[in-house]
């Protein structure tokens, strides 16, 4: 069971269901391994399979409180639902004295629950208190974030761009699909990743990485230290991101990249691969924002866990996506906004898929049948059908969210 964890966290999600039944064959109560086997099935686009075996681990006396957040992330809870009464049962213990480790996704569970159920007065103060718990164990400053992005600017004006355009490799190989966590760029990358042609290799920290380690030696942090990068370096950096995606299906004409803060890296991909597609997906700041509020991320996310740092954080990264549209040629990048592509799917997947660079190809329309494993936490929502109840969500939670307009400003303007 541990050995299927570490595979999962691999991104090895066939081993990994492999070892999780061995560990049942070998112990069929074996709820980590049946857990684990679920987060596999869930994955795999299988939720009725995962939401069948997260309720199998309900049966135990274990602690559960895991299990049914997972569960409830798996499903869309219905009045009468039996889960319901045990959630409530869980509520009651919030009263006591419970390590933050268990508190945290008892409440994000407790408000889907209330969420599913459209009960909001009653969501959001769960949504809340989780949010309040995560942000006390993590290490985040809005003003350093600030600086962060100032330094991006900085570094990437329009001359330096201009001196450096034409130096990076050749390849049309990648298609980064960026933007804002929740904003659509999952249901973005599976349309893509849906055409034949196209392999979907999820969200990669490979330009993270890249942007690290590259030159070696160079002890200097990013960005400053690609000031003094020759056009040899440059080609060399395009090439090695373009062999780490080879590496993941050598045959597929396109690789997709759905990284979303690769927006940070938008003037570095244009500088070392000038002819690789970039997607930018845009969706309302509010429904944005708070999707990421109410969302208990795997892994980083810092700045999510609080309404007026979440706003700051948005109008930093609406402020440098204003940036690159001034600094770097027209056309850069494609601009999606997801409720056009949410109202209009046909009519929009095929103007992307143009301008990926390939022919239409109808199961583009179909991607919610692809069985490409996905690791967001987007995964339910694309195994479906386009739905439209997520467009204007945030009206449901009006009366809460006075501190994210506020910290958003400016950046609503224009918005509906």
């Amino acid at each position: 069971s541990m050995l299927g964890s570490v595979l999962m966290a691999q991104g090895m999600t066939e081993e990994a269901e492999a070892v999780f039944n061995k560990a049942i064959a070998m112990q069929d109560d074996c709820i980590p391994a049946r857990a684990g086997l679920g987060h596999v099935l869930m994955e795999k686009g299988d939720l009725a399979g995962a939401e069948k075996m997260f309720r199998s681990c309900l049966k135990d006396e274990h602690d559960t409180s895991p299990v049914l957040y997972s569960l409830i992330q798996v499903s869309k809870m219905k009045a009468g639902d039996p889960e319901i009464a045990v959630m409530e049962g869980e509520a009651e213990k919030l009263k006591g004295n419970v390590a933050a480790s268990k508190a945290i996704p008892l409440n994000f569970a407790l408000g889907k629950m209330h969420d599913d159920l459209g009960d909001y007065d009653r969501a959001f103060p769960y949504y809340l208190a989780g949010c309040s718990l995560k942000r006390k164990k993590l290490d985040y400053s809005k003003e350093e974030k600030a600086k962060s992005y100032q330094r991006i600017k900085d570094t990437f004006t329009a001359d330096f761009i201009a001196k450096n355009a034409g130096k990076g490799d050749s390849s049309d190989l990648p298609v980064f699909v960026l933007g804002m966590p929740r904003s659509g760029t999952t249901l973005t990358e599976q349309i893509i990743a849906s055409h034949p042609s196209v392999y979907g290799a999820g969200e990669l920290r490979d330009m993270l990485n890249l942007a690290e380690t590259f030159p070696p030696g160079v002890k200097t942090p990013y960005p400053a230290k690609l000031m003094n990068l020759n056009a040899a370096g440059i080609a060399a950096m395009g090439r090695e991101y373009v062999a780490g995606l080879k590496k993941r299906s050598p045959e597929s004409l396109k690789i997709t990249d759905k990284m979303p803060g690769n927006f940070h890296y938008i003037g570095l991909i244009k500088m070392i691969l000038p002819n690789a597609k970039i997607v930018h997906v845009q969706r309302h700041p509010l429904d944005t924002c708070l999707s990421c509020f109410t969302r208990l991320f795997a892994h980083g996310q810092a700045n999510t866990y609080d309404l007026t740092e979440l706003g700051h954080y948005y109008k930093c990264y609406k402020d440098l996506m204003d940036h690159w549209r001034e600094v770097l040629p027209a056309g850069s990048f494609y601009d999606l906004r997801y409720e056009k592509l949410v109202d209009d799917t046909e009519n929009e997947s095929r103007k992307l898929i143009e301008y990926c660079g390939l022919d239409w190809n109808d199961s583009c329309l179909e991607f919610y049948k692809n069985t490409r494993s996905i690791r967001t936490a987007s995964v339910t929502q694309v195994r479906q059908p386009i739905y439209k109840t997520s467009k204007a969500r945030w009206k449901n939670y009006e009366k809460f969210i006075g501190p994210l307009v506020a910290a958003l400003g400016d950046a609503l303007d224009g918005e509906v």
